[in-house]
């Protein structure tokens, strides 16, 4: 049975494969469980941009499994709600074969026509809850305004493009690839551009928003943010999600410092952050 575990963790810059172990170890058997345990075999896992900040020595532990949100079936069980061959979404699901964990760990996935098991980790995953947290819960959208939206083909951003479509908002979407921006422009934006081709990120967004941003959906952080934050309106809103672009710097002086915070006061514009693993 193989296991993917942390070898050495990342202290800056990118994660490259020799940070990480593939280990044959002994499989879980179903005489191991204790009450109220299952044994399960990983269908489908999620990386996820979180998982970045777990590999510094402060969340993932080496020699021990990676964990995140997976989609598993159940081999084995000693549960009286969960029975051999149920499908169970795990929010710390173990990257290995198979491995052993309480039932009140795992909530079984609803068994639905039209939905695939793995949909849990997409469309109807914590991605999802995300972009409706930050959109509808934080952002209080209105119909006429303008949204621009970073990392717009990613998991996150894709459904806050189509959410502030249908809520009647002018889309602007950003994306690393030219396929990646007619994507965009597929799931319903108004409009989209590639960040890494465009030039000067302040003249890109007024180009795309000439009557200014109500709301920035922001992923990414960084360079990006401040001349999102330069072309907010009155009382626009910043919605922080996620800082992509800060993730991998080599050190914490690399790290970009916000140069138009002043911004945020002289049009009484608001920031505020949402914590996806808490709130989703």
């Amino acid at each position: 049975m193989l296991r993917v575990s942390l070898k050495e963790y990342v202290k800056g810059g990118f994660a490259k494969l020799s940070n990480f172990s593939v280990d044959q170890i002994d499989a879980p058997k179903a005489g191991q469980l204790k009450a109220n345990q299952i044994l399960v075999h990983p269908l489908y896992i999620s990386v996820d941009p979180h998982q970045r900040g777990y590999m510094d020595g402060n969340g993932y532990k080496l020699g021990e499994p990676i964990t995140n949100y997976l989609v598993a079936r159940i081999e084995a069980s000693s549960s009286d709600q969960l029975q051999e061959g149920d499908i169970v979404i795990d929010g710390s699901g173990q990257w290995q074969s198979a491995y052993i964990t309480d039932a009140q760990n795992v909530t079984k996935a609803p068994v639905q026509e039209g939905i695939n098991p793995r949909d849990h980790l997409g469309i109807l995953g914590v991605s999802s809850f995300t972009a409706y947290y930050g959109f509808v819960i934080k952002g209080h959208p209105r119909k006429g305004e303008t949204i621009l939206v970073s990392s717009a083909s990613g998991g996150v951003g894709q459904v806050v493009v189509q959410l502030a479509k249908l809520h009647g908002l002018h889309v602007i979407g950003v994306a690393g690839s030219d396929d990646k921006v007619e994507y965009v422009k597929k799931l319903g934006a108004d409009a989209a551009f590639n960040y890494k081709t465009c030039g000067d990120f302040n003249e890109a967004i007024s180009k795309a928003a000439p009557q200014g941003l109500d709301m920035y959906y922001d992923n990414v952080g960084g360079p990006f943010l401040d001349a999102a934050i330069l072309n907010l309106n009155n009382n626009g809103r910043v919605i922080a999600c996620g800082i992509t672009s800060q993730k991998n710097v080599q050190c914490h002086d690399d790290i970009y410092g916000i140069k138009n915070m002043f911004q945020l006061i002289s049009k009484e514009a608001s920031i505020v952050g949402i914590n996806s693993l808490s709130n989703s």
